[in-house]
């Protein structure tokens, strides 16, 4: 029998593009989105790696991800002293002319000064740079960069006002999918309120909170209440709680975020990207309070989105206090059929798989280089 080399099958899918680079750190809000997505894109056979910091989040988050974390010395420009500014002036070229040597298919950026230098590095290369903007007003990076990306994904359609025409999509931001699957919740005699201020919590929102439940109490109003208050001041919060008369719970941390939604009639808390986009997977009626020291004000610019699409209202910080947040919700639970409009008002900003749709768009604008 004379033998014959076997020819390797030639594998009719192109080549995977790669890598792809993710930049964006510091906060949650910027990491833990470009983790959704860098997670989609490993699943699709794509090497991925991110750029960030030792101080932000990115350093304690991507690692244990499994994730390459490529680290660059910077800070940030907005609303900073002018000691750090003229150091990150200072320092930006430099870092720049470093994420040259960086090679990426494409880059996407979830804003925030950590995302400066990668992004400009790649758009100096023209390599195809994608931007997800999850705040109805992008931040500074993205307003800077704004005009030269391949495509903007945002959550809100007045940003795309800062993006060339052609190139923006509403793809939200990334959420668990367990808040997806929150069924409408009929209404009770019994209006269940759940406060968070965030992983940190909100000074604001506890005091607000304490203040209002000699109110809850004497006017008789049927309401449990979950609050979620951070570490700080907990345990004064959860004693005054326990002898005001009030069902429900004061807790420092909600470990299952999803099951607290999903036991709400109301949700009051910060309006901050994540928040907004779980109160619109979820389809929950809320009162938000921006956070007014928040860059660019785009906590304000989300709530007031949201409130126009009838999904919120909006109660100023300085505004904020136990009689405003009492009245507030009496006035909503009077109007039997307010919550349930406004959960579906939410519902209606809600955009599943935005996670699988970056890293759609990002093989997309790979493929074409």
């Amino acid at each position: 029998m004379s033998e014959r080399s076997e020819l390797p099958t030639p594998d009719p899918r192109p080549p995977a593009p790669g890598p792809f680079l993710m930049a964006g750190g510091g906060t949650g809000g910027h990491v833990i989105p470009a983790l959704a997505v860098a997670r989609e894109l490993r699943c699709r056979g794509h090497e991925v790696f991110f750029v960030g910091t030792d101080r932000g989040l990115e350093a304690k988050l991507v690692p244990a991800e499994g994730f390459e974390l490529r680290k660059i010395q910077i800070g940030g420009l907005n609303r900073v002293g002018l000691q750090q500014k003229l150091a990150t002036l200072f320092r930006l070229p430099l870092t720049t002319l470093g994420c040259l040597t960086f090679r990426p298919a494409a880059v996407f950026s979830m804003g925030g000064y950590v995302a400066g230098p990668p992004v400009m590095a790649a758009l100096l290369k023209r390599t195809p740079v994608v931007v997800m903007e999850p705040n109805a007003v992008p931040g500074f990076t993205n307003r800077i960069i704004g005009r030269f990306v391949s495509r903007a994904l945002i959550s809100f359609q007045e940003s795309a006002r800062w993006f060339p025409a052609g190139r923006t999509e509403v793809t939200g931001l990334p959420v668990r999918d367990e808040f997806f699957r929150i069924q409408p919740k009929p209404r009770g005699d019994v209006v269940n309120i759940l406060i968070t201020g965030g992983s940190q919590g909100s000074r604001t929102l506890n005091q607000a909170a304490r203040q209002s439940w000699p109110l809850f109490r004497q006017a008789g109003f049927p309401a449990r209440i979950l609050h979620q208050t951070g570490a700080a001041g907990f345990e004064a919060l959860r004693d005054e709680f326990k002898s005001c008369g009030l069902e429900g719970e004061v807790v420092p941390f909600i470990t299952d975020m999803p099951a607290a939604f999903r036991d709400a009639d109301l949700v009051i808390c910060r309006a901050g990207a994540g928040a907004v986009s779980e109160l619109e997977a979820a389809g929950k009626p809320s009162i938000l309070v921006p956070f007014p020291f928040a860059a660019d004000d785009h906590q304000t610019h989300n709530a007031q989105a949201m409130e126009r699409g009838g999904a919120a209202r909006l109660v100023r910080d300085a505004e904020m206090n136990g009689e405003k947040l009492f009245a507030t919700v009496r006035e909503l639970a009077a109007d039997p059929d307010a919550l349930p409009r406004m959960g579906a008002a939410a519902r209606q900003f809600a955009h599943p798989g935005a996670a699988r749709r970056a890293a759609e768009i990002l093989e997309e604008v790979a493929a074409r280089i």
